[in-house]
């Protein structure tokens, strides 16, 4: 791949992604996108065919490489003896957590995902479950081994209550802002350790 052709692909998937965070998918249009990335439409259609498409690459530009960190974290405390539920839950909360931080558009993606969540987006759904149903399974199989007495079923709720508890604190949407002489990384991470011990002490219930 030519350095032209991935700063085009770059800039087409940059401009995307802060027109679908601030206008949705269905507000910002493929005409808005090549405006704000300088390019025509047919660069657009080259490199990604639809605007479904637009906006599963978006997606997949953050997620392969979120979810990637996610794994390793995951495996790297599956290994340590005596890891504990708050491990595996490190593991998946704070590479999200650290990705809102990303100076780089992750506090836009972090917008993009609260509206995959407010936008009923089928296809979007879908290649989501399709792409990256397979990490949710693996936390699923870890976390199973941790709480043996917890139904499947009953498992698959809650984690999924935990992912969108998750989403909120990325989005920063609480009630609780970060103080004068805190840095927003301590904010995360005063963030995460909350989120961790709230969502040890719900998968843990009876």
């Amino acid at each position: 791949m030519n350095s032209q052709h991935f700063s085009t692909k770059e800039r087409i998937l940059g401009a995307a992604e802060q027109l679908f965070a601030r206008l949705g998918f269905a507000g910002a249009s493929l005409r808005q996108v090549t405006a704000a990335a300088n390019v025509n439409l047919a660069a657009v259609n080259y490199h990604f065919g639809s605007k479904e498409n637009l906006i599963n690459e978006v997606f997949r530009r953050r997620l392969d490489e979120l979810n990637a960190h996610r794994l390793q974290a995951l495996e790297e405390a599956l290994e340590r003896p005596g890891s504990d539920l708050e491990e595996l839950l490190g593991a998946f909360i704070n590479p999200a957590l650290d990705l809102s931080l990303d100076r780089g558009g992750g506090g836009a993606f972090v917008r993009v995902l609260a509206r995959a969540y407010a936008e009923h987006n089928d296809a979007l759904r879908k290649f989501l479950s399709d792409n990256y149903g397979h990490v949710m399974k693996r936390f699923h199989a870890a976390f199973a081994q941790r709480l043996p007495d917890l139904d499947k079923e009953e498992l698959y709720w809650r984690l999924d209550i935990v992912a969108g508890a998750l989403t909120y604190a990325m989005a920063d949407f609480g009630v609780i802002k970060r103080k004068s002489g805190v840095t927003e990384q301590q904010h995360r991470e005063r963030s995460a350790e909350h989120l961790i011990r709230f969502a040890a002490a719900g998968l843990r219930a009876p």
